[in-house]
């Protein structure tokens, strides 16, 4: 019935990668390493990564008509996504600056570039493509009023799942078709607003529930996974590794949930997937060049 197991509908941008000894503090200047270039952007990562586990995979994004455009597009036809959704133009491709420390732990900036001229008439125009995916994927580094659109054009039997990041607080209608919403710690404080209490993440995933989501996994780094749903709340343990670099650990495990999702698997059984899938990622440097096949993952 559907031509694709996952459609992600999100941002493409170049990572500009930089190591460095400790992050700077403020009115601070650090040396650090020469320069790397890799493909990333949440919602490319997410597409890469699942092609490469061996989802049916299309991305819808828009990418500038300029060198960081083509590595873009080259990375997402050798992992074997349907790249037809792909616009080019209208402004230069997204950029996020990256700097990694020796534990792995990254900060970014993002400038959005060719993502924020994303807009609904072009999800509107890709209707197909929204009609022909079993599951949706998007984030936030794309227009809200984009998502939202995204919402209200998904085929009556799809699933959506959102990662809310960078985070900002989401309307009614994009929390209600959520399932799940996925997100850190920092993110889950974020949609929570006022409403946050509590220094336990089960708190955190019943008060989330409770503004309308039909389900909730709150990924917690090197403590594993929670999900919740109607039928309850239940930890997912962490898959072991040693961490090399993080970039990419949390849109990896988006992408496998959200496929395994698609497969028929429960809630937990998809999270406790793809915990080994960001585990995986997490050993290796960069965001698409890190992630893992089927095989690796089984391999674990």
């Amino acid at each position: 019935m559907y031509d694709y197991d996952l459609l992600v509908v999100g941002s493409a941008n170049a990572d500009l990668v930089i190591g460095v000894e400790r992050r700077p503090d403020a009115g601070e200047t650090v040396l650090g390493s020469d320069l790397v270039v890799h493909p990333g952007g949440k919602g490319a990562n997410q597409a890469v990564a699942a092609a490469r586990l061996g989802a049916r995979t299309a991305l819808l994004a828009r990418v500038g008509d300029d060198a960081h455009g083509r590595l873009l597009l080259d990375s997402q036809r050798a992992a074997g996504v349907d790249t037809a959704g792909v616009l080019v133009g209208g402004a230069p491709t997204g950029v996020a600056l990256i700097t990694v420390d020796p534990s792995g732990d990254n900060s970014i900036v993002v400038s959005p570039g060719a993502n924020g001229r994303l807009t609904p008439d072009d999800v509107r125009a890709a209707g197909g493509l929204l009609q022909a995916a079993r599951v949706v994927s998007a984030q936030l580094e794309i227009p809200l009023e984009t998502v939202g659109e995204v919402v209200r054009s998904l085929a009556p039997d799809s699933r959506l799942v959102l990662n809310p990041s960078p985070p900002r607080p989401l309307p009614d209608e994009v929390l209600a078709a959520c399932d799940p919403l996925i997100l850190n710690e920092h993110e889950a404080k974020v949609i929570l607003g006022e409403a946050y209490a509590g220094e336990k993440p089960e708190d955190w995933a019943r008060l989330l529930l409770a503004k309308g989501p039909r389900s909730v996994v709150v990924t917690l780094g090197g403590e594993g996974a929670l999900v919740a749903s109607s039928e309850g709340v239940s930890r997912i343990p962490a898959v072991k590794v040693r961490a090399v670099d993080t970039t990419g650990a949390g849109d990896s495990f988006t992408a496998a949930l959200a496929w395994r999702l698609g497969l028929g698997e429960s809630l937990s059984d998809a999270a406790a997937y793809a915990a080994r899938v960001g585990a995986a990622t997490a050993t290796r440097e960069g965001a698409q060049v890190s992630f893992p096949t089927a095989q690796e993952v089984a391999a674990l």
